[in-house]
């Protein structure tokens, strides 16, 4: 008789016991597997963190409108210098001529669109991805309003901001005074997560 090594309540026999130790650590593989892929399948894989963005593109209306994420403009420049010498007797002189090449590789709008109202944002993160959020009204709290009265989402007024995600949902928060201490805040609902854009090419 033996026991499977970690399960010291457990007791098998012979090739049993080996047979119920393999099964037990392909269970333990399987979920594991299927716990990475959960993960990677996520859309936003930092929910609970709080992340420094950009806002790169807003639009904002009362009434229905078709929001749609815009294309991407890459610019680069190409150097180049010829030079070649000039013999005069014992001496010799270089003559360089240098030109210089900017390409710019323009991205056409991506086919991401989406029918809401209220005020829509693209966040830009540090790695690269866009997420874009969505605000409609929301019903006024403020004392001494009447019940059903409603509330425009609040908008930043900047465009560097700090994002709180949790699950569907995206706080932000920016600053509104001199001394930036004083901060003003409202939860926008994400609507997807796109990826970052693919660097473009080089040609030499």
């Amino acid at each position: 008789m033996c026991r499977p090594s970690g399960h010291p309540k457990v007791s098998c026999v012979g090739a049993k016991c080996l047979w119920d130790v393999r099964k037990g650590r392909e269970t333990i593989a399987r979920m594991k597997a299927i716990l990475l892929l959960l993960a990677l399948a996520s859309p936003l894989s930092i929910t609970g963190q709080q992340l420094d963005v950009k806002i790169v593109q807003r639009q904002t209306s009362e009434t229905g409108y078709t929001y749609q994420v815009a294309g991407h403009t890459n610019s680069y420049t190409k150097d180049h210098a010829n030079c070649h010498e000039n013999w005069y007797g014992k001496s010799a002189t270089e003559h360089c001529v240098a030109t210089s090449t900017t390409n710019t590789t323009t991205t056409a709008p991506m086919v991401n669109s989406y029918t809401v109202t209220g005020a829509t944002l693209s966040l830009l993160l540090p790695d690269g991805r866009v997420i874009v959020v969505n605000c409609a009204s929301k019903l006024n709290m403020t004392f001494g309003q009447t019940g059903g009265s409603r509330r425009s989402c609040r908008i930043p007024i900047v465009d560097d901001i700090r994002a709180d995600f949790k699950g569907k949902n995206s706080k932000l928060s920016w600053p509104v005074s001199l001394d930036g201490k004083k901060f003003e805040s409202e939860t926008y609902t994400i609507l997807s997560v796109l990826p970052a854009e693919a660097p473009a090419t080089k040609n030499d």
